[in-house]
This record gives C-alpha cells, structure tokens and sequence, in this order.
C-alpha cells in the first residue's frame, strides 16, 4: 500500500511515505515552520518514491497532544489532502508514535510532551512484540508533580517532558529509568507504521471525522494568569 504521514505536534517536522513494504522519511526540528516546510518534504518522498499523489491509498496524521498550532496544522493539511484525493484519513496518538522511539523490550513506556504552561501531556506504553505498542493507561495533561502512574517493574522514558521535568517525573517513577531519552519528538516514521495497522483494521475515518486532540481546554495563559498587567 501507499500512505503518506505527517506529524508536526511537537518542534519536529516529520512526514513519511510507506510505498509497499518500505518506509521513507523526512524530519527536521523547525519551530515555527512547519507550515512551510511539510507540502515540501511530501513532494520530495514521493518524488523519491516515484509516484504521484493519487497513488496514495489513505493520509495519516499524528492528532496529537501536542502544541495547538502543530497539531491544527497536521490535521489540516491530512483534511485537505484527503478531500482533494477521495482519500480516507487515519489518525494515530503523537503519544503514542513517541513510545515506538523507546528501546524494545519489556519494560513499561513513559512517553511525556513538554506542554508548557508548567504541564505535560503523558501516557503510559507497552510494545506489544509486533511493531506496534498497548496503552497502559490514558492520554492526559497534567503537572510532573502530580503524575500517577501504573505499577511497573521497570521504565523507559521518551520526550521533551523528560528534560523539562526530570526530576518531578524521577519522583512519581520512584525508581531509576532502565533508558531515558529528552530529547525525542514524535516521528512521521511512526506514525505511519501505527495508521498501517489501523488502515488494515479498517479503522480509517472520512476525512471531516479526523480529528485533532489538544486534551488542553485553553492553549494560553491570560495577562492575568501571567502576572502581567493588561495594557491600558
């Protein structure tokens, strides 16, 4: 099959195209150009892979959690790309294509966004031995300090939440993470082997029913919330 992935929710920009058997991928951390920089990085993979865009049998998007305007813009583009291509549209965690960059083994998946604001959006993995990874728990937004986890022997942990709040999420960990990595972001790459099993599933939705998840109700602070005066 053919599908094109675009993921944007964090820093990194990331698009990758499964043509048959292979997966192909481009990343970069461009904060602030993602709008710019995804049509581009599209074009050049399926140049790459030699066919044109009514080749493609569904578009995947990572939904989020994630930054407001990254997460709107993904599932903007996989709408509109999917509207103009009778396409349907497969929606996949950020979070959870965040677990698949933790090492593959038995140990439970801490996947953490910085979500700023003094917050983080978390979830809780498994690898399900197939590619693929279990949730462990649910998707939510909360401070480090606050985070409750499941009862596990042992803890990988991936995200930028990692290096904002090493120290809260050591605590609620209560012991030494087997592996723990800041500085990964949620790839493309991942998302798409993640929306190849839900495509087969038959788990692709049309594409107004992709929707984007900002767990978040509000996206920024007030002057107020700031400490800051409101302008005359």
């Amino acid at each position: 099959m053919n599908l094109l992935a675009i993921e944007t929710a964090t820093e990194a920009c990331s698009v990758a195209l499964v043509h048959g058997e292979t997966i192909i991928a481009r990343t970069e951390l461009a904060p602030r150009r993602h709008a710019e920089r995804v049509l581009p990085m599209a074009d050049q993979l399926l140049a790459e892979a030699g066919i044109g865009k009514h080749a493609l049998d569904a578009i995947a998007v990572g939904r989020g959690p994630g930054a407001f305007t990254g997460v709107r813009l993904a599932v903007s583009l996989a709408q509109g790309m999917a509207i103009a291509l009778d396409r349907p549209v497969v929606t996949v965690s950020s979070l959870a294509a965040l677990a698949l960059e933790a090492p593959e083994d038995d140990a439970a998946i801490l996947a953490v966004i910085d979500a700023r604001m003094g917050e983080i959006y978390a979830a809780c993995y498994q690898h399900d031995g197939e590619g693929g990874v279990i949730a462990l728990d649910e998707e939510r937004v909360t401070t480090a300090s606050s985070l409750v986890l499941p009862q596990e022997d042992a803890w990988n942990v991936v995200g930028t939440g990692w290096a904002a709040y090493r120290e809260a999420l050591h605590q609620r960990l209560g012991r030494e993470p087997r592996s723990a990595d800041g500085a990964c972001y949620p790839q493309a790459r991942h998302v798409a082997t993640l929306a190849v099993r839900e495509f087969k599933a038959g788990r692709a939705v049309a594409p107004e029913q992709a929707l984007p998840v900002y767990l978040r109700d509000k996206v920024a602070l007030t002057l107020v919330e700031q400490g800051k005066e409101p302008p005359p």
